[in-house]
């Protein structure tokens, strides 16, 4: 009989494969069409029961969408990298997201294991020196590269999913799979939560390769991430020649820069870190034109849930404020969100143990304090919890080329075979758990 571990060195040379074919077409949030279908026809081929496109994604939910126009240009764009065509239709519209289920036909818990898919909107380096430019498998689409490891959770996904298939007479229960889309931008978790993909999840795992942790090192329960939001405004006033009659005009220009400079006196609170920052702000067409349009993209974040609403709530007054000082107006749309959330320790405590026993790890941690950022999985983990589950977030620190967000991001590889054995290991291990619901 193989091995666990054996099975997963097996893969190896299908992980690197997958791994670099995904980071060569890589795909923004929402436009993971090519993605999608590949994962679809790999978790079909297992066997698993899957669940696609608006089955798992809930369209009112969606934030930070793109127009219908770059949808259909972007959908066009997979095709010919070789999406597949028999899966499109299930995604078409910005609907990338892929749910499977492995139910082992033994009583026992839901577990579910969250990977995301989606690249970051940024050209990745062409220098010669970094490495997927040298291999060649550096992303081919211009303004989309995988700067996050968003390649390297999926490719766990995927080797999870014939790991646990392969060991399907060991397990017992049901088994989720989640292959979310939109994870930048906090924008696609709320989606698959609002279609119900959590509802029977008794214990939950979302994971993420690096952010800083050192090689060979776990986090069993990370907490340090911001709830957040995330916000575009449009100032609309009236345009006027700045010099023969400037009195006609309305300057949304003036507005939005009013309304920036305020918006960065607010981060006080009482209750915990608080932030605003305003990362965007266009406006403006000529130097002897009234500007009449300008553009904010905004986020807010908290230190928790309260912290970050009120600072929310204290951000659209200023807006409006602004908006009203000049005498234009305003529209706001919700690009993006995410909750603070806190691991259950229970569960924290059983991953720690199996890490431990696993060997694999030269430190196991149970959370550690990191730079304050936001991840969309803990809509996720609160959705588990309110309804009586257990929920964390694992972290597999590895060696990266440069940090996340960086154009000459990349990651070693090996991580991928470390945590498919760990995530692996819990499947098999979870009715050792007695803190499920």
């Amino acid at each position: 009989m193989n091995t666990l571990s054996d099975l997963v060195n097996a893969r190896i040379p299908q992980m690197q494969t997958w791994r670099r074919d995904l980071h060569q077409y890589a795909e923004s949030g929402w436009l993971e069409f090519r993605t999608a279908t590949l994962v679809a026809e790999e978790l079909h081929r297992l066997g698993y029961q899957l669940q696609l496109g608006r089955e798992v994604i809930d369209a009112d939910a969606r934030m930070g969408l793109p127009s219908a126009e770059v949808l259909a240009q972007q959908e066009a764009r997979a095709l010919r990298q070789g999406a597949l065509p028999q899966w499109l239709p299930h995604f078409s519209g910005g609907f990338c997201g892929v749910v499977a289920t492995l139910d082992t036909g033994r009583p026992g818990p839901v577990m579910g294991f969250r990977v995301d898919m989606d690249a970051l909107d940024q050209t990745e380096s062409a220098a010669a020196d970094h490495l997927p430019t040298r291999e060649g498998f550096a992303s081919c689409n211009p303004g989309m590269m995988h700067a996050c490891g968003h390649d390297g959770h999926t490719t766990i996904g995927l080797a999870l999913a014939g790991v646990l298939m392969a060991m399907k007479h060991q397990l017992s229960g049901r088994i989720k799979l989640i292959f979310q889309p939109a994870e930048e931008g906090v924008r696609g978790a709320k989606a698959m939560v609002a279609a119900g993909v959590l509802d029977d999840v008794d214990l939950f795992t979302a994971i993420h390769l690096g952010t800083g942790v050192p090689p060979g090192e776990i986090v069993c329960g990370s907490d340090s991430f911001l709830a957040t939001t995330k916000l575009d405004v449009r100032f609309t006033g009236v345009g006027a020649h700045a010099g023969g009659k400037p009195e006609e005009g309305r300057n949304a220009l003036l507005a939005a820069a009013q309304a920036t400079l305020a918006l960065h006196t607010l981060p006080q609170h009482s209750g915990g870190v608080a932030r605003v920052n305003v990362g965007v702000l266009q406006a403006g067409s000529g130097r002897n034109v009234v500007p009449d349009v300008a553009l904010m993209k905004v986020e807010t974040r908290g230190a928790s849930n309260q912290v970050n609403d009120d600072i929310y709530q204290q951000a659209l007054r200023v807006i409006a404020g602004a908006a009203a000082m000049y005498g234009v107006e305003h529209e706001v749309t919700l690009m993006g969100g995410a909750r603070s959330c806190t691991p259950s320790p229970a569960w924290v405590s059983f991953i720690h143990q199996q890490a431990e026993a696993l060997g694999l790890f030269s430190s196991v941690i149970d959370s550690k304090q990191q730079a304050a950022g936001s991840e969309d999985a803990t809509y996720m983990m609160e959705r588990v919890q309110q309804r009586g589950g257990q929920a964390s977030y694992v972290i597999f620190g590895c060696e990266l080329a440069a940090g996340h967000h960086n154009a000459r991001f990349d990651f070693d590889e090996a991580v991928m075979a470390t945590a498919v054995q760990m995530l692996a290991t819990l499947a098999l291990n979870q009715t050792q758990f007695g803190g499920a619901r």
